[in-house]
């Protein structure tokens, strides 16, 4: 297979993905309410803690108010509290289908990645903008200045989610190795939740925990998003903070690929 064929494969099974998921409407709807309602929770309790802690962060108020909606808007798209593809991996891979996966002549991780993209974009669309626009009603939000901030923007969303299929990837190839992958994707997504900036934003964590939350993979699902839309990030800036989740993805697709062929190997081995 040609480099055009296998990216016209790869295309396609990216749009089968959004159309996937574009027939849950009434799931749809329902997670549009479930994220709009949480988000003005969460939306007046960041009021009442930035009244009495201005700057918290190094956010005014209608930033810290945005950085909320920005999380609901790309929960689902960037699959912080699970929700991907990976659950269907994992089963893949527990009842032995993944073997016919594994013959097939396309990279398997490729394959999924492309899945998760189509329903990464669905999402983003179906669950991202009406929540944000009911918050606009209702808040003052910060909004990038720009046709610039907003590219850079949505070039920070698509390597976030790729970066949470990374290590969703990997999570579920541990399947291989274990009985259940149920326990290791709830810790993943516990881990994601708490480092990604879903719980606050990671500028609030102090000293070296800070540090390190910020230099962890998961902050580049949310956290690194919702800089560059608030435009805490310029020039240069914005630049580097796209490498760092640029060079995430590479490093933890590079391992999604070591431990398929190591995973690859298991199988012909035991198939043998």
């Amino acid at each position: 297979m040609g480099v055009r064929g296998g990216a016209r494969l790869y295309a396609a099974v990216a749009v089968r993905g959004f159309r996937r998921y574009a027939t849950y409407r009434v799931a749809t709807l329902a997670g549009v309410f479930t994220n709009t309602v949480f988000g003005f929770v969460v939306a007046y309790t960041y009021t009442a803690l930035w009244s009495v802690r201005p700057r918290l962060g190094g956010y005014d108020l209608p930033q810290a108010v945005t950085f909320v909606w920005l999380g609901q808007g790309l929960l689902m798209a960037t699959a912080l509290l699970g929700g991907g593809n990976e659950s269907e991996l994992v089963e893949r891979i527990r009842s032995g289908d993944v073997a016919i996966d594994l013959y097939r002549p396309v990279n398997l991780q490729l394959w999924w990645l492309a899945t998760d993209l189509g329903r990464a974009a669905f999402h983003l669309v179906g669950r991202g903008v009406l929540p944000m626009a009911a918050a606009s009603l209702v808040f003052r939000l910060a909004w990038p200045s720009g046709v610039a901030a907003w590219g850079c923007f949505l070039v920070s969303v698509a390597l976030g989610v790729v970066v949470s299929f990374a290590i969703r990837y990997l999570v579920a190839l541990t399947s291989f190795w274990l009985l259940d992958g149920a326990g290791v994707l709830l810790m993943a997504a516990l881990l994601a939740t708490f480092f990604s900036g879903m719980v606050l934003p990671l500028t609030v964590f102090p000293g070296w925990l800070g540090t390190l939350a910020r230099a962890l993979p998961w902050s580049a699902q949310l956290q690194v998003p919702a800089d560059v839309f608030l435009g805490r990030h310029r020039g240069s800036g914005v630049l580097w903070a796209l490498a760092f989740q640029a060079g995430w993805a590479v490093v933890l697709l590079g391992a999604g690929q070591l431990v398929q062929s190591v995973a690859t190997r298991k199988v012909v081995v035991q198939g043998g």
